[in-house]
């Protein structure tokens, strides 16, 4: 199935963004996604994030590449300290650190990521630099934040006052207990199209709360957060990280929409697969 194809029969996915044109004037599907009035472009995200799918798609009308759209879309939400589950402002590890994790990919496959990086806000421009800029995909932890500060960044505190209060509250108790469900999301993912008919993606966020220090999810893994492939179409993944990596949730998405699946169908065995996951990992137990 071509790309054009697929887009004009996606419907919404909790496991990757999948989205049609005719369903833009459904309730609460602006907040996702930014069509441009000028151009068929297209500025897709997770959630409930409609100034960045709105800055990404000015960004589109304005001649801006698929990529630097993205990453100038999810900056604003980077930089958000009223979210709690992207960047500055994000709920910590159970260490009482932010860490960030983050990932690109563009039309022609080219990619860069950070893992559990500290004290950099803009981390998806910075997995951008380590596309463009080293001959590496994944740079982690201290060597991506010496990488950002020879390349400009500023260091900064992104623990709030308030996150540092939940975290605090959290200790009292230290429950650790990451479940599937539509609240448990703490990214950004987007997607654009732009003028020329490439495709590219963003991932970026401060990971699960109270994660394990050292802890990464599915968002900066090539395959698994995110995934473009110019000929067939793109998604990113949100959820809990661990199920969607077992799965290579986002690849797994593209591969099956490659095989002439319909999206409804695609959507609907990548799902299967990570139900499938749990079910036979609670007999192993059990049985051991």
């Amino acid at each position: 199935m071509k790309r054009k194809d697929f887009l004009g029969q996606s419907s919404l996915a909790t496991t990757g963004i999948l989205i049609a044109p005719s369903v833009l004037n459904s309730n609460g599907l602006n907040a996702l996604l930014n069509t441009s009035k000028k151009h068929l472009s297209y500025a897709i995200s997770t959630w409930n994030v409609p100034q960045a799918n709105k800055i990404a798609g000015e960004a589109l009308d304005n001649g801006a590449n698929a990529l630097d759209a993205a990453v100038k879309g999810v900056a604003y939400e980077e930089a958000n300290i009223l979210k709690t589950t992207v960047i500055k402002g994000g709920t910590p590890d159970r260490e009482g650190v932010v860490t960030l994790d983050a990932c690109v990919m563009n039309h022609k496959g080219d990619c860069g990521s950070v893992l559990a990086v500290q004290n950099i806000t803009h981390v998806a421009s910075l997995a951008k630099k380590v596309m463009e800029k080293t001959p590496h995909v994944i740079l982690a932890g201290e060597g991506a934040r010496t990488f950002a500060i020879s390349q400009g960044y500023i260091p900064e505190n992104l623990l709030s006052q308030e996150g540092e209060k939940a975290w605090r509250k959290w200790l009292e108790n230290g429950n650790y207990r990451p479940e599937i469900n539509i609240e448990n999301h703490n990214t950004i993912g987007m997607l654009c199209y732009d003028q020329k008919g490439l495709l590219s993606g963003v991932y970026t966020t401060s990971g699960l709360a109270y994660k394990m220090k050292g802890r990464v999810g599915n968002s900066p893994i090539i395959g698994s957060g995110l995934y473009i492939d110019n000929n067939i179409g793109g998604a990113v993944a949100t959820g809990l990280g661990e199920e969607i990596i077992k799965t290579v949730g986002s690849f797994l998405i593209v591969e099956l929409i490659r095989q002439g699946k319909t999206p409804q169908e695609t959507c609907e065995e990548a799902i299967g697969r990570i139900i499938e996951k749990k079910v036979v990992n609670r007999i192993f137990r059990w049985l051991i």
